[in-house]
């Protein structure tokens, strides 16, 4: 403990970069537990997607999503999420499952879709990460 204090005296600047990273991480996990959004992993996406009704959303780039994508998944860009157009307003009544590389951008795909009264829909954790890293299949057409 005199160690940690003697630290903190000596490194103001460190140790304060660290309780500001520290707190923005717990506020980020905090407001996404507020916002109510279900967060699949892996093999629970999977149970998710054999559902005939449920649809597989990647919001990554196209680049992204060309190097490798969940074999049912379509690729839709965030930007048509803030105006939704036809084919993003068809997904009002369908059970949607957001993809992207990191599960950032299909929260925010996520947040624009429950303002559309989308009510059956998720989210993968860890986005394509996450899936790859499970050894879970991936195409590329």
């Amino acid at each position: 403990m005199d160690q940690l204090i003697e630290f903190t005296t000596n490194h103001p600047l460190l140790s304060g970069g660290f309780v500001v990273v520290l707190g923005l991480l717990i506020w980020t996990e905090l407001m996404r537990k507020l916002q109510g959004l279900k967060e699949l992993s892996p093999a629970q996406a999977v149970v998710w997607m054999n559902d005939p009704d449920a649809a597989v959303i990647d919001v990554s780039s196209a680049a992204d999503f060309n190097k490798g994508h969940i074999v049912s998944a379509k690729n839709i860009a965030l930007s048509r999420f803030a105006d939704p157009d036809a084919e993003v307003q068809k997904l009002k009544d369908s059970k949607v499952l957001l993809v992207c590389k990191t599960g950032q951008t299909a929260t925010q795909a996520a947040n624009h879709l429950k303002k559309m009264g989308v009510s059956d829909l998720a989210v993968l954790k860890g986005g394509m990460g996450q899936w790859m890293n499970d050894q879970y299949p991936v195409t590329r057409k």
